[in-house]
Order: C-alpha cells, then structure tokens, then sequence
C-alpha cells in the first residue's frame, strides 16, 4: 500500500481524472460517476471510482503544484492506473484565450523545480500521450465544445513577480500557464503511463489588469471539461 494515497491495487481503474482541488474531485464523482465508492481520503487527497457511461473511472485529486502532484502520480502507478488526465484551470497569457475557453495542451514547459529535479538536469520537453491528446480532440469535436490545443507552461508560481515573463511566452506561442501538468507529462514517459492535461482559462494574464473568471462561468466550463475529459477517458 503507498504512503499517501491509503488504497490496494484494483482500487482504481485504469483511467483516473486528476484534478488539484480536493473538493472538485469529489464533485466529480457525485456529479458524474454512477456507484462512485471513495478510493482514498489520507491527507484530504479524496478519490473515488464509479462508472460513467458503463466504463469505470477514478477521480483523485493532486493538491496544487508539481510536488504534490507528482507524490500521486507515482502512487497512483504503483495502483496500476494506466492513463492519466489532468483537469484544472489556468492563466491565459496568449490573446486568442478568453475565460472560459478549455485548453488542451500539446507540452508543458517546465518551468519547475520538481521536473527538472526528475531530469537531473537534461534537456526534455514534456510532452502529451498522442492518442490521449487526440482522443480529447475527438471528443471535443462530438460534443462540439470548441478547444484551443498547444503548448502551455508550468510554474511553481502562482503570484508570480516576473510577469514580463508571460509576454515573452506568449510571443513563443505558449497558450497559457498553470502549476501541475509538466511533472505529469514527464512521469508519464517515465513510467510509461498515458498522460494529457485539459484546462478551463479562469484568468486573462495577457491585460495590463488580470481578470478573473465569475464563479457561474466557471462551473459550467469546469463541466463541460470533466464531461469532454471523461469521454476521453473512457473512450466514449
């Protein structure tokens, strides 16, 4: 049994939704998984698994930032989970994002510590699972959700200092910036794990004056996330 997540294998099912925030997981499984059973509750890292659609399917939350996130991830591969999505928020610095927007992102520039501990120092560039990404990309079009796909960056930072750093991104073509999906793209090479990370833009970085996403706006875009993301999941 892992240290964090207090579960045997068989306790989750091959494809696993990975949120930050504990309390949207569990939102996940009340809202969208039929018979979902809790798989974890240690640390307040919730997780279930239930079924959506007659596939079955976990949801474990990662806490915020690659440290935490990656803590599960390896756990969650010691418990056999096999494919891997995040489903978060993010910080759009590129014009062509507006709130609300879902974001598939293609890479991950790691511009954390815990993934450049991972690659001792290599140069790497943590990439998404290609049939996952594509699988997202289906899914999308099935629903006829639209979708912005590219790179994105991962940051330690939350209240960043350095925000000229987000125009030369931008300039770069890097969509957006959130805190998790580096480690998770990279410990899914590693460990050999399909891995891919869907985000809803809850703030405009790229105005002189940040915005912020309204609370209704965002639970209806953070629904039509997890519903696209567990299409995906489940192949539906």
């Amino acid at each position: 049994m892992p240290v964090h997540l207090r579960a045997d294998p068989g306790d989750y099912a091959d494809s696993c939704l990975l949120p930050g925030d504990p309390v949207r997981a569990q939102w996940i499984a009340e809202t969208f998984l039929e018979g979902a059973v809790p798989a974890n509750a240690e640390r307040g890292l919730y997780g279930y698994t239930g079924e959506f659609e007659g596939k079955r399917v976990s949801v474990q939350a990662t806490g915020m930032g690659t440290p935490s996130a990656a803590i599960v991830i390896e756990e969650l591969a010691q418990l056999g989970v096999k494919r891997l999505l995040r489903v978060g928020t993010c910080g759009a610095f590129h014009p062509s994002l507006s709130l609300g927007d879902l974001v598939l992102a293609l890479s991950a520039v790691p511009a954390d510590g815990t993934t450049r501990a991972l690659l001792d120092g290599e140069p790497h560039a943590p990439t998404a699972d290609w049939d996952l990404l594509h699988g997202l990309v289906h899914a999308s079009k099935e629903l006829g959700q639209p979708v912005h796909v590219g790179p994105i960056a991962s940051s330690d930072l939350f209240y960043n200092p350095n925000t000229s750093q987000y125009g030369r991104w931008a300039a770069r073509g890097v969509l957006a910036v959130e805190m998790e999906s580096a480690v998770l793209f990279t410990l899914g090479a590693l460990r050999g794990l399909q891995a891919a990370t869907v985000l809803v833009v809850s703030d405009e970085l790229h105005d002189e004056r940040a915005k912020r996403i309204g609370d209704a706006e965002l639970r209806a875009a953070v629904e039509q996330m997890t519903l696209l993301a567990l299409r995906a999941a489940t192949g539906r």
